[in-house]
């Protein structure tokens, strides 16, 4: 059974099955560093008149929690930050280090960014969501479309190498450390696996097409995919 959700993450009951059919599309995208996930999240977005999700959720999570958005930035899509962070500040702030653990172990944080993306959804305009397991936060959210971008690795070398303006052997370095702690994040909070095609509705390699037919193939089967209404997805 499917559910909107309200603004706590909690379900709204008992909605018609027109309600369903007319929910919003929601489009979540996994990707691999480099893969060109952004973009084409970006001219889907455009596409179907929808809001774009990535940074932005950092702000909005940042926003509702009362913490700086540089925390959320730090530890965003990587596992085990706090762990670090607090090691290394212990000496610093002794015996309040426990309070600040509590406050802000990933787990928390988690749940707050988590809240953020329900809370985006809950707006009931539609959306493109990059990342940060939203396929998982808005797995009961009616009318998602999963999809996960992978890239050959020449081309994702290339593409973080001018959007960082890095050396190839840095950009690669990026580049697997990047699917790295993404894999362990998605892995430690999802019930599924990241980058596994059972995860998604839809696997494509934007190195076959491009990133503007990619977004083509995309927009097409989500038309394909998604009821109708009478304004069109």
């Amino acid at each position: 059974m499917h559910n909107f959700f309200n603004i706590d993450g909690s379900p709204v009951e008992n909605l018609s099955f027109s309600e369903l059919v007319a929910a919003p599309l929601i489009i979540n995208i996994g990707r691999q560093l480099g893969s060109g996930g952004r973009e084409v999240g970006k001219e889907l977005a455009r596409r179907f008149g929808m809001d774009y999700y990535d940074k932005e959720l950092l702000d909005i999570a940042a926003r509702e929690s009362g913490f700086c958005t540089e925390v959320f930035e730090r530890s965003d899509e990587h596992k085990g930050f706090f762990q670090s962070l607090f090691e290394s500040v212990v000496p610093v702030i002794g015996h309040t280090t426990g309070f600040y653990q509590n406050q802000l172990s990933d787990e928390s944080l988690f749940r707050i960014q988590a809240k953020a993306i329900r809370k985006a959804a809950a707006r009931l305009k539609g959306g493109v969501f990059i990342g940060r397991c939203a396929d998982y936060v808005l797995r009961d959210y009616p009318n998602c479309l999963n999809v996960f971008i992978s890239a050959n690795e020449e081309d994702r070398v290339k593409r973080i190498m001018e959007a960082c303006k890095v050396e190839e052997k840095e950009a690669t370095r990026l580049m697997r450390n990047g699917d790295s702690n993404r894999e362990a994040y998605y892995n430690f909070y999802a019930s599924s696996r990241w980058g596994e095609a059972k995860t998604y509705d839809l696997c494509i390699n934007s190195s076959v097409l491009g990133i503007e037919k990619t977004a083509d193939f995309i927009e097409e089967f989500a038309n394909k995919l998604m009821p109708k209404t009478e304004g069109g997805v």
